[in-house]
């Protein structure tokens, strides 16, 4: 295969950084990121179709947001029922604190927020920071209202004078230790949804209902020795949907090497599916179903028969990339001894014994020649067998469409933090890769 790479030169790293922490900062929650990557896809002449309307015959360069998710493909002028499709798989949502009903709360002179706990943070990270409310706002009569704060809310830690062994072992009561204040004063008078649906230019009153989740608030910021590392919120897993975002607009854009897609045997997808981080059983999460419904509608357009896109999927593959774990320099006994992912050292080829990642030896080999072809280093990861591993929607994606698929990503330290870390190079080269896996086979 040949590459299509967004990002050919060492030189771009910064061009590359500055774009990614532009991603992330208008990507406070799930709604905010499949809203950014619409625009963006707009402005690449991508088409929006609406799930409920009559697609074209033939959409070439289309997508579709669901909720929090969002699904984009390009398909090629020469596309048949047969067509096979090469998925890029992510997810839009990330750990943190989801506001409750009655969310307006208070104690001894204090205006809190009541919120639960969303995924499975790294509770400790999100103490004292100052963080925003965003996601969306929905009136009675269904429309949605994208909302986000900024800096607004805060969950303060008890001083070590009062918990002088906080030090040694902090232990914090989901339900009363992790509630943000967001003001002082009269707890009567006082009206979160109402300042919410203010920032919409709505009263609170015309609000239904609401999905709004916490984000740290802190801009990403590129530091350290020769600026080689990144921090920010919610790079799990907005640094893939955002590596796939570029090399699917690369891959549709003639500008940027991308004129062979239009005449390629296969259809490129972008699948960023939110959820992920509580199971991803949703009607916008990975193990709903979102993607198959939009393949079958490409089929169909193409007049692809049930035995015809079962023959498409038998060729397909799916890439399903989502952040995995740097070694720790201060932790190392809790990594493989053999296998030491090491940050700036290229993405994660993510292995398991027990497939919570889906990747096996022909995923390997698919995954060794498109970095060969993207000209990137890769490393692979597995767990220390005395940690347990996680999972992301490589196996569900395999299970639900019956399509190969290898798990991938790139490696963060602090995970599930409220701001993880990362190397430069490593987000860089991701995408890097998967402009190759779009790109047309020889």
């Amino acid at each position: 295969m040949t590459s299509t790479a967004p990002i050919d030169t060492a030189a771009s790293t910064t061009a590359y950084v500055d774009d990614f922490a532009r991603f992330i900062a208008a990507s406070p929650s799930s709604y905010h990121a499949a809203a950014e990557a619409a625009r963006r896809l707009d402005e690449g002449g991508f088409t929006r179709l609406s799930e409920s309307d009559e697609w074209p015959d033939e959409p070439d360069r289309c997508y579709v947001v669901r909720d929090g998710a969002v699904v984009a493909w390009l398909q090629p002028a020469g596309a048949g029922p047969t067509t096979p499709f090469r998925i890029l798989g992510a997810h839009t949502d990330s750990p943190g604190f989801k506001l409750k009903p009655k969310p307006t709360i208070g104690s001894h002179g204090w205006l809190q927020a009541g919120v639960e706990v969303y995924g499975g943070p790294l509770l400790n990270s999100w103490l004292d920071r100052e963080l925003e409310l965003a996601g969306r706002l929905v009136t009675r009569d269904g429309t949605e209202h994208l909302v986000r704060t900024g800096p607004f809310l805060r969950i303060p830690q008890l001083a070590i004078h009062l918990d002088r062994d906080a030090n040694t072992g902090l232990t914090l009561d989901r339900q009363r230790h992790l509630t943000p204040v967001f003001g002082v004063g009269d707890l009567a008078q006082a009206d979160l949804v109402g300042h919410l649906a203010g920032l919409a230019g709505l009263t609170g009153a015309d609000v239904a209902g609401y999905d709004l989740l916490t984000a740290d608030s802190q801009a990403p910021a590129r530091f350290g020795q020769d600026l080689a590392l990144f921090a920010a919120g919610r790079m799990d897993n907005l640094s893939s949907v955002h590596a796939g975002l570029v090399a699917l607009l690369a891959a549709g854009n003639p500008a940027q090497g991308g004129s062979s897609q239009r005449g390629s045997g296969q259809i490129s997808v972008l699948a960023a599916f939110d959820h992920e981080e509580l199971g991803s059983e949703t009607r916008s999460g990975a193990s709903g179903p979102l993607l198959d419904d939009i393949l079958t509608r490409i089929g169909a357009g193409l007049g692809a028969s049930a035995s015809q896109r079962l023959r498409a999927y038998a060729d397909s593959w799916c890439v399903s990339a989502d952040a995995g774990h740097s070694v720790h320099p201060n932790y190392p006994e809790k990594h493989d001894p053999a296998n030491l992912p090491i940050a700036g050292s290229g993405p994660l080829l993510k292995i398991n014994a027990t497939q919570r990642y889906a990747t096996d030896a022909a995923g390997a080999a698919l995954w060794a020649r498109t970095c060969a072809a993207a000209g990137v280093e890769y490393q692979e990861f597995v767990s220390n067998n005395t940690v347990p591993c996680g999972s992301t929607i490589g196996p569900l994606t395999a299970t639900r469409l019956g399509i190969r698929t290898v798990d991938v990503g790139i490696p963060l330290l602090s995970m599930h933090s409220a701001r993880e870390l990362c190397h430069v190079n490593d987000p860089v080269a991701l995408s890097t890769a998967i402009g190759a896996f779009f790109a047309p086979e020889r």
